[in-house]
């Protein structure tokens, strides 16, 4: 609760917490109730301004934008944790062979991830495609593995620097296993540059998700997302340019919140940043007053 109530104390903590919420609570709503169905179209009033019955117009086909971008939030909530979470694995994996004990497989793991990072995720992309089809899964692989990548390749240093020090070296010769070290010790000091590189990972994971299905190869066709409703908008532009205004500034909104949050949440993990969390690190590691011994009579 320290962490959450500093991240709030904080304006750019306000705004990416409002939007997050208002984002997750929209998800929610969605996949139980929309304004209209997606699949009401009306050829007699295609391309409609906004109205008391469509609140952010209609689209080519006449269905309401407002309702596709309500469900559409759900879709682009799934692929940013499913984006976040397979970066989040892929890099522990990286960070624990980087700093073992073995020179040499860190050595060919440092090399192996320099190599991959320089591989555009479009390209990843475009090879997964080939076998998958457009699907999620292709966003989800092509991001989490180069996210993954970018991950490990920053949090190496501090997890270098957790890795030799005087305490994780007591904690092995202790006997604990390394699987514990890694996990105890070495994570929560490189956390904060980690929490940081995962926001920009969720945010980037959007982005990318309205660019790959502009190109055909995210989400597939009838299913509604952000992305999905740029690109069957973005050829009108020049005509019909609220249709396209309207999910390019939701995902603005979102990706600026998620970028944010990863500051704000970096900040209030970091006890030389946040005093309310140092003083209670201090007062958990205070030791306990002796109770007086008490005299047989």
């Amino acid at each position: 609760m320290t962490i959450l109530h500093s991240i709030w104390a904080r304006a750019q903590g306000r705004y990416a917490l409002t939007v997050i919420s208002l984002w997750i609570f929209t998800a929610l709503v969605s996949s139980l109730w929309t304004p209209h169905s997606l699949w009401a179209t009306d050829g007699y009033n295609v391309w409609a301004a906004p109205s008391a019955d469509h609140w952010l117009g209609t689209d080519g086909t006449g269905a309401d934008v407002f309702s596709w971008l309500m469900a559409g939030s759900g879709t682009n909530l799934l692929i940013v944790i499913l984006t976040v979470s397979v970066s989040a694995v892929i890099g522990l994996l990286l960070i624990a062979a980087m700093v073992s004990g073995a020179v040499m497989l860190s050595g060919v793991t440092v090399v192996a991830v320099d190599a991959l990072i320089s591989i555009p995720t479009v390209l990843i992309a475009l090879i997964l495609a080939v076998p998958l089809g457009a699907s999620i899964a292709v966003i989800v692989i092509a991001c989490g593995l180069g996210y993954g990548l970018n991950l490990a390749r920053v949090a190496r240093p501090q997890a270098l620097l957790a890795a030799r020090s005087d305490y994780v070296k007591a904690a092995g010769a202790a006997g604990i296993s390394p699987l514990r070290v890694l996990l105890t010790h070495i994570v929560p000091n490189a956390m904060p540059t980690m929490s940081v590189q995962l926001s920009l990972s969720a945010g980037t994971a959007v982005l990318a998700e309205s660019g790959l299905t502009y190109m055909g190869i995210g989400v597939p066709s009838g299913v509604p997302s952000w992305g999905h409703s740029l690109a069957t908008s973005v050829k009108f532009i020049n005509v019909y340019p609220l249709t396209v205004l309207w999910p390019g500034l939701i995902v603005t909104a979102v990706v600026v919140a998620l970028n944010l949050f990863g500051d704000a949440l970096r900040e209030a993990a970091d006890p030389v940043a946040n005093p309310a969390l140092r003083q209670v690190r201090q007062r958990q590691a205070r030791p306990e007053p002796a109770q007086p011994r008490q005299e047989r009579s």
